[in-house]
């Protein structure tokens, strides 16, 4: 059984800098300990997974990475940079992007607005220029249109970039979420269920995509998911977390045949099911 502190560590990323550690990391909420002892190093290329039982603390993690909830102990360094002082903005514009358990989209604003919102860091006009619009803010306008739709192609979304976002179907909406997060130019993509309501076929896709998106953004993913099958598809390593804590870390084969995990999500002996 591998020491769950123990970083698991791509070939490709040997010798290089974590994007994201966690140190001791824990929450309480009044006399209730939510998170407790969370360690896990993430390297820059990464694609790890957090599973565990329902209330084990999944998304409870994501808040405390994002600054949602600020840690009770421990410590989370973002390329080597204590947060302790960020809030919510700084960590996003440092490099951490995620989406929801939840959809949170702009629904009333087309598809192209909505990933035009995530480009913010990037727009390069001041409020001077945006108020008279001057020639710097129309072309910071065209380069972030045309930035929105090529990070649109990815999903194959740019032909419908005009469409109201509540208009979407529910996974094309799912899909529309991570887009905007990438608008942001994260270093660790955090999706939270990304799977949430996909049919078998869009969940196949969508493995593809994860792929497609680390290797050409060369970034983490640190994602929650309840789907086995895209999580042992897609992830390097796997991070088990129950009642708060941090059982296991290994790779998707390793997790399978872990006792603790087994025990975990089924209450006895027997191996996981993939």
């Amino acid at each position: 059984m591998r020491d769950p502190k123990i970083p698991l560590i791509p070939e490709r990323d040997h010798n290089k800098s974590p994007v994201l550690e966690c140190v001791g990391l824990g929450i309480d909420f009044g006399g209730l300990t939510a998170v407790d002892d969370f360690n896990i190093t993430i390297s820059p290329t990464e694609i790890c997974g957090l599973i565990g039982p329902n209330g084990a603390g999944k998304t409870t993690i994501f808040n405390l990475l994002t600054k949602v909830y600020n840690p009770t102990r421990g410590s989370i360094f973002l390329e080597g940079k204590n947060t302790k002082r960020y809030n919510t903005k700084d960590v996003n514009k440092e490099g951490i992007a995620r989406t929801f358990q939840n959809i949170r989209l702009f629904k009333n604003l087309t598809v192209l607005e909505n990933v035009l919102v995530g480009l913010h860091n990037e727009m390069d006009y001041r409020l001077f220029g945006s108020i008279f619009r001057l020639p710097s803010y129309w072309r910071s306008e065209r380069i972030a249109r045309e930035r929105a739709l090529e990070l649109l192609s990815i999903f194959n979304m740019q032909d419908i970039a005009e469409h109201k976002a509540g208009s979407l179907p529910y996974g094309s909406q799912r899909r529309l979420e991570i887009v905007r997060a990438l608008a942001t130019n994260p270093s660790i993509l955090l999706l939270d269920e990304p799977a949430a309501g996909m049919n078998p076929a869009e969940t196949e896709s969508l493995m593809e995509h994860i792929g497609q998106i680390r290797d050409t953004f060369q970034i983490a993913i640190f994602l929650i998911e309840h789907d086995m099958q895209l999580v042992m598809g897609v992830c390097e390593g796997v991070a088990v977390l129950n009642y708060g804590k941090l059982i296991a870390k290994g790779t998707p084969s390793e997790i399978q045949r872990d006792p603790r995990v087994i025990e975990a999500y089924l209450g006895t002996g027997g191996q996981a099911d993939a």
